[in-house]
């Protein structure tokens, strides 16, 4: 089963990824429940989410739902069996070469979706995709000949990718889809009319390989949510505080021109988000962060979750598409990830100097070596 337009993915309610207020285990198995009763067809997990916690919640909240009624989505990639988490850094990724030389690549990469499956409760993944790959991740033969081995196996009908956590790895992934377009069915990318880039240079790239996107953050940190405003206090520890100063008060100020444009659709700035990103080809999904915000007046999870499953079936037209992207434009916002000419030196799990033969292809897609 291909995945559905609307997805819940497990790092939302706060449990393993530190957003808002953290739901208790029984409450996002219920949320996730209720997802499914809503109406959303597709449901993603990592390995990594609470070091296996989040397979194991999910397997409880879809047992006895028929499975061929959904879509589920599994990620593998960070070690978290013979790998050492480094503090906030995480697990290592299972191509460091402390752990395992390339041939043995294909060996892990089917034991740990048979872990993964085992903690769901399933015999197998209609997708699985390679999780925030380091530079071998993106450009190593063996690792790509590992995930399409997962489909020979059995363990997965469809494959594909998911960089991050941060943004960025856009050459990277050009060079990816590129080469290994016949193992990439689908990728996972951030994009949001906040942030139209650096996603908004994949796109054709993806579509003249075929590949459909996934998209995450559609939220946008939860502003699109409709319940994080200016002078909101984020509670200690969540992952949004180490966003740049003044976030919240910029993007209160673009949604706002946005509105119009959702008011004409009927929509709530959530489902305005989810139709921008799903109206751009090839995107086929949308999978925002469902988030109990702290504080009174917060809009209940819940609630966003019925939100989210009642998206229609709505494209806007590409004046609209164009004026939302131009408001939200976000070139040059950040330094990105992956492959760079800023990056010297040893390559390190999230950054890492360009390789000679990224050249060519930051060139024929009009990529800045330099972002």
């Amino acid at each position: 089963m291909q995945p559905t337009r609307t997805v819940f993915g497990t790092w939302s309610g706060g449990r393993y990824m530190h957003f808002g207020e953290m739901l208790s285990e029984a409450d996002l198995e219920a949320l996730a429940q209720q997802a499914y009763e809503d109406g959303i067809r597709t449901f993603l997990t990592a390995d990594v989410y609470g070091t296996g916690k989040a397979d194991e919640m999910l397997g409880r909240a879809l047992k006895g739902i028929d499975r061929n009624s959904y879509s589920l989505v599994g990620m593998v990639g960070h070690d978290i069996y013979d790998g050492q988490r480094a503090g906030s850094k995480g697990y290592a990724r299972f191509t460091h070469a402390d752990l395992r030389s390339e041939d043995e690549y294909a060996e892990y990469l089917v034991t740990a979706t048979e872990k993964s499956l085992e903690r769901c409760q399933a015999d197998r993944f209609d997708l699985v995709m390679l999780h925030n790959p380091d530079t071998v991740g993106y450009s190593n033969v063996k690792v790509w000949d590992g995930m399409k081995n997962l489909k020979t196996e059995g363990l997965a009908d469809l494959t594909g990718i998911a960089p991050g956590p941060a943004n960025g790895f856009t050459i990277d992934m050009a060079h990816c889809f590129e080469q290994y377009h016949e193992a990439i069915d689908w990728s996972m990318v951030i994009l949001n009319p906040l942030e139209p880039w650096p996603t908004n240079n994949l796109l054709p790239i993806a579509k003249k390989y075929d590949i459909d996107l996934m998209t995450r953050v559609v939220d946008y940190g939860g502003m699109f949510h409709d319940d994080v405003k200016p002078g909101h206090h984020f509670k200690d520890g969540d992952h949004r505080t180490y966003r740049m100063a003044g976030w919240i008060e910029r993007g209160s100020e673009r949604i706002e021109q946005m509105r119009g444009i959702a008011e004409k659709y009927d929509l709530t700035m959530l489902q305005l988000a989810c139709v921008w990103n799903l109206s751009q080809e090839p995107v086929k999904s949308v999978a925002p962060t469902f988030l109990q915000e702290a504080g009174e007046g917060a809009r209940p999870v819940q609630e966003k979750v019925t939100e989210m499953a009642k998206v229609p079936d709505v494209t806007l037209t590409k004046e609209e598409i164009a004026t939302i992207a131009e408001i939200g434009q976000n070139e040059g916002c950040m330094k990105l990830k992956g492959a760079s000419t800023r990056n010297e030196g040893e390559p390190q799990p999230d950054t890492w100097p360009m390789r000679d033969e990224l050249v060519p292809v930051a060139e024929r897609w009009g990529l800045n070596p330099a972002w």
